[in-house]
């Protein structure tokens, strides 16, 4: 299923169903005119546009991905952002997270830095696009903040840009330390799920912890929202 996903300053639109969001900006899931495989695809080609390539102070090359909810397939989210990264760049790009429909690994051994380059040890899914191997993930996931700092090191080391998978910032608490370490941090909510005090509590936590917030993104949308509802967003 690909992600219908969106970058907003704020989570506002979030409330307690798809059917209570739908009810507020007035739209009917239904909607004539609206491909939903098209529609996903720009908007994350205006993510990747909003994220990476802005103007600012602050450059941004390694991005975390976290998810509201375990549930949510951010894995799948990373995949599409990295994807189109590529392709509006000719920079080295890296795909961090799980193979989609790959089973979830508790634990795990991690890799040590150092070891043959990630390129190498990674699968070569196009020309400048990369996604490091599922047992480097898997030792990313479970390593500790020394670790993280050395792997994300790394990364930066052989790869341009990096889309990482981090911890579910709903559950984990260790979801603040990759976005800590990277450039920043994307929380990933669920149109049909997360509900509104749960976003804010978890960017309330995330800012808490000083983690640079670049947007959130809502998944799982199937009725589209009127681009003058978008604006004020």
């Amino acid at each position: 299923m690909s992600a219908d996903a969106h970058v907003f300053g704020m989570p506002e639109l979030i409330g307690s169903s798809a059917q209570e969001t739908a009810e507020q900006v007035g739209v009917l899931p239904e909607a004539s005119g609206w491909n939903r495989e098209d529609f996903a695809r720009e908007q994350i080609r205006s993510l990747v546009q909003r994220v990476f390539f802005a103007s600012g102070e602050q450059p941004v090359k390694q991005v975390v991905f976290s998810a509201a909810e375990p549930q949510l397939d951010v894995a799948r989210i990373c995949e599409q952002v990295a994807r189109a990264l590529a392709v509006e760049t000719h920079s080295d790009v890296a795909i961090v997270a799980r193979e989609a429909g790959a089973a979830e690994m508790v634990g795990g051994r991690p890799e040590s830095a150092g070891s043959p380059s990630m390129k190498s040890r990674g699968h070569h899914l196009a020309a400048n696009l990369w996604r490091v191997s599922e047992s480097w993930f898997r030792g990313l996931e479970s390593g500790t903040g020394l670790h993280w700092l050395s792997c994300l090191a790394e990364l930066r080391n052989e790869f341009e840009y990096s889309v990482i998978q981090g911890p579910a910032a709903g559950t984990s608490s260790g979801a603040a330390l990759p976005g800590q370490l990277a450039d920043g941090i994307i929380l990933v909510l669920g149109a049909r799920s997360t509900r509104r005090a749960t976003a804010r509590n978890i960017k309330e936590t995330l800012e808490g912890a000083n983690c640079r917030i670049l947007g959130t993104v809502l998944s799982e949308r199937t009725f589209p929202v009127p681009e003058r509802i978008y604006r004020q967003l």
